[in-house]
């Protein structure tokens, strides 16, 4: 196998693996016991301690091109010293040195105008497959310039009192040396969400690109696109693999001054608890060799997947090349943007199933990115817990959050373009039991839009939120199409109304002073 001298980087005397093939990762993460095979030979991976993101112990540097362009706060971009950088940095490469790796050089982005080059240090065989994955890929004889270095280092920890760092993990990132390390976790959305940051800092201020947690797909005749944002939980992934539509991406694009759509990534990263065949079938078949099952349990007797055992974690999780997916845009690029969806689980059972939103209103949800934080389809809600993230990602999103929304606001002002707002929550038939939305519903609905239908029913204003339901969807019960009428206890419907929009009301307080009358006049009213 080829190899790269990594001295340039510090890292002395490994034994590097470059650019290998998916087959060739498996078959050494097999060999060193590091996975399983499963019974139709899909690799499954333990990420070990961590198997999720840890978005607090994620830092950027403070420097002359950071310090005050980045939204800084204490939870999510959090500062950090450029001496200590070159500290962990010099400390991290010596870790490093002796070692074999797994190097690899791949892009982002499919828009070619903006592809951004990067070179990853690998010291676990699976963080470089889930690379492979994630990434474009190009071929051993292909040479790129790289424009980041990316080293991934699971079994190093940081010393906190000396490093500077929360805890023995970390992620920094460095823009101006165009580095990123992580450090401490060997969860892979760590990679993934590193890159997806950097992307949001560049695109916006260099090239005027607006970057999107969304999800994206396209119709087959009338070439319609339909941009997807949602939070963890709440169906984007799941709802935007339309067997009727081809898929741009499950999770990263961005929308260019000339109105094109491009996915960032070169595959996608599903969340897998409770998939089947009949509910998501594009993403159950791209579960296939080549493909990385993260914190899988397999079932004793047959070696197979258990998709509904999350005694690992609930956020079980699989890695695919995109072109796994029969259904997608080849070019992974598209125009012709005519809807957006925000999805968003509501737990209080307050928000329609659909609703239709002015430009006001779409710039007001999109900065406040609502949500709740619930498990599972079937919830006694006593205190169930609202969570905002700006600009549905607010943990990837290192500019201020009214940055981004008047960059929406713009694309909404200079285009013919209907928002909705769709809640994939609970609806209540009782005093405090409430149960999810069937997603076959909400295909429905989302259907009923793109096809056309819904623009053919007519509307009325919900209360106090002032955004328009249709009071008529082909194939649903119109009961549940407006929440008043799913409660049997009124006046526990309006307290919780009032509780809710108060909520809105505080976490807007955070932006308030940075936006204007055009997002203020969105702002739900407690009559």
């Amino acid at each position: 196998m080829s190899s790269l001298n990594l001295e340039k980087y510090g890292i002395l005397n490994s034994s590097n693996n470059w650019q290998l093939s998916s087959e060739e990762l498996q078959n050494i993460i097999i060999k060193n016991k590091m996975g399983v095979e499963t019974k139709s030979g899909v690799l499954a991976v333990n990420t070990g301690i961590f198997t999720g993101r840890s978005p607090e112990d994620r830092f950027i540097v403070k420097d002359n091109i950071t310090n005050k362009k980045i939204w800084w706060d204490e939870k999510f971009n959090q500062s950090f010293n450029s001496k200590k950088f070159d500290y962990i940095y010099q400390k991290l490469v010596r870790y490093l040195s002796e070692k074999t790796l797994y190097v690899r050089d791949a892009y982002l982005c499919s828009y070619k105008r903006y592809q951004l080059n990067i070179r990853s240090i690998s010291e676990y065989p699976w963080s470089d497959l889930f690379i492979h994955n994630l990434f474009f890929r190009i071929s051993k004889i292909e040479k790129i310039y790289p424009d980041w270095l990316l080293i991934c280092a699971p079994g190093f920890q940081a010393n906190p009192i000396i490093d500077g760092t929360h805890k023995k993990n970390f992620t920094i990132l460095n823009f101006k040396k165009k580095v990123i390390l992580i450090g401490g976790s060997g969860y892979t959305g760590e990679i993934k969400k590193s890159i997806f940051s950097v992307l949001n800092f560049i695109l916006p201020i260099y090239k005027n690109v607006f970057p999107m947690h969304c999800s994206a797909n396209i119709g087959i005749s009338k070439k319609d696109t339909a941009l997807f944002f949602g939070l963890s939980g709440t169906g984007k992934t799941t709802i935007s693999n339309d067997p009727n539509r081809k898929l741009i991406g499950d999770d990263e694009h961005g929308w260019t001054d000339d109105n094109i759509i491009f996915n960032f990534e070169g595959g996608c990263y599903a969340k897998i608890l409770g998939i089947s065949k009949k509910k998501e079938p594009m993403i159950y078949y791209a579960i296939k060799k080549g493909a990385m099952l993260e914190n899988v349990i397999l079932k004793k007797e047959t070696n197979e997947v258990d998709f509904l055992n999350d005694s690992i974690t609930p956020n079980i999780r699989v890695s695919y090349p995109i072109n796994f997916i029969k259904n997608i845009e080849k070019k992974l690029i598209s125009s012709n943007i005519r809807n957006i969806f925000f999805l968003t689980y509501d737990a209080f059972g307050i928000l329609p199933p659909i609703s239709k939103l002015n430009k006001a209103q779409s710039a007001y949800y999109f900065l406040l990115g609502y949500t709740s934080k619930v498990a599972g389809t079937e919830f006694n809600i006593k205190k169930p817990e609202a969570t905002f993230s700006s600009c549905f990602g607010a943990p990837f999103m290192l500019l201020n959050p009214v940055k981004y929304t008047k960059m929406l606001i713009k694309k909404l002002n200079n285009l013919e373009i209907n928002v909705w707002m769709v809640n994939t929550g609970l609806l209540f038939i009782g005093e405090s039991i409430g149960f999810r939305i069937k997603l076959k519903y909400t295909r429905k609905l989302v259907q009923c839009v793109l096809d056309g239908c819904l623009s053919r029913v007519d509307y009325e204003k919900y209360p106090i939120f002032n955004f328009y339901i249709p009071k008529y969807c082909p194939g649903i019960s119109s009961n549940i199409l407006n929440p008043k009428k799913t409660w049997k206890n009124k006046k526990m419907y309006q307290n919780q109304v009032k509780n809710l929009v108060k909520k809105f009301i505080k976490n807007f307080d955070i932006y308030r002073k940075y936006t204007d009358k055009e997002i203020l006049s969105g702002e739900p009213k407690i009559e």
